[in-house]
């Protein structure tokens, strides 16, 4: 089965102000992140999820396909469930999530996802990569404690789970902001009540958990680079002129 990708994009930014155009490389970023997913071989189409008509017409202009989305949406996750609904997406149908501010993500993860939820039952898929200890204590990184299955347990910007004895033989995984939904589950996601973990963590992937609904986790080799500041952005910029 084919999926379709969205990646949910806002001209607002608490710390890089419209950053999905920024345009150094001589291509919005925007661009950057359309173009790093598109050879994935699972998905069928890419869509811009934006309320902001910048946004839309930066994507217009070099070839990709908007979506104009509700300025109300509380996340990324309701303007993909926004899309899901628009396009009339069957229940078994699958979405990929793609974050706007990750120019770099290999194709491989956005596949990997789709496999995963061809491959489990749960209505919802993530990624997350293996890290050190003393990155795990970083609070800006968001960790997984997944079960024997690969289903998550939690997420937390702490540092989980915790090593009582100090012996080291603890794993740790850095979550991914990569997700993967049936159609179904996109639908209601939205309606969901906020729940005091979500609250507590500002994960709102902690509300699927406390709803009893199960989210499929994958490791993958892919450490990420997502651009959350302007430091962050030259030094993608770099990377690309090298």
């Amino acid at each position: 089965m084919k999926a379709i990708a969205v990646i949910p994009a806002r001209y607002a930014s608490t710390r890089l102000p419209g950053k999905m155009l920024l345009a150094e490389t001589g291509k919005p970023l925007i661009q950057h992140v359309v173009e790093s997913i598109r050879p994935a071989g699972r998905i069928s189409r890419i869509i811009v999820a934006t309320d902001d008509e910048r946004i839309a017409q930066a994507v217009a202009a070099f070839g990709g396909e908007a979506m104009m989305t509700s300025p109300e949406a509380r996340s990324g996750t309701d303007r993909a469930a926004e899309v899901a609904k628009r396009l009339g997406l069957r229940d078994e149908e699958l979405v990929v999530n793609v974050q706007g501010d990750e120019p770099e993500m290999p194709p491989r993860c956005v596949d990997r996802l789709i496999d995963l939820l061809e491959t489990t039952e749960a209505p919802m898929a993530t990624l997350a990569t293996p890290i050190g200890a003393a990155e795990a204590e970083k609070l800006n990184m968001t960790k997984v404690v997944c079960d024997a299955g690969g289903m998550a347990m939690y997420f937390s910007r702490a540092k989980i789970p915790h090593d009582r004895d100090g012996d080291g033989a603890v794993q740790y995984l850095l979550h991914h902001g990569i997700y993967g939904y049936r159609a179904w589950f996109l639908r209601i996601f939205g309606s969901l009540e906020s729940t005091p973990a979500e609250q507590a963590e500002k994960l709102e992937q902690l509300r699927a958990l406390e709803h009893g609904y199960k989210i499929a986790v994958a490791t993958i080799d892919y450490r990420g680079a997502r651009i959350d500041t302007a430091a962050e952005y030259a030094q993608f910029v770099a990377r690309v002129r090298k």
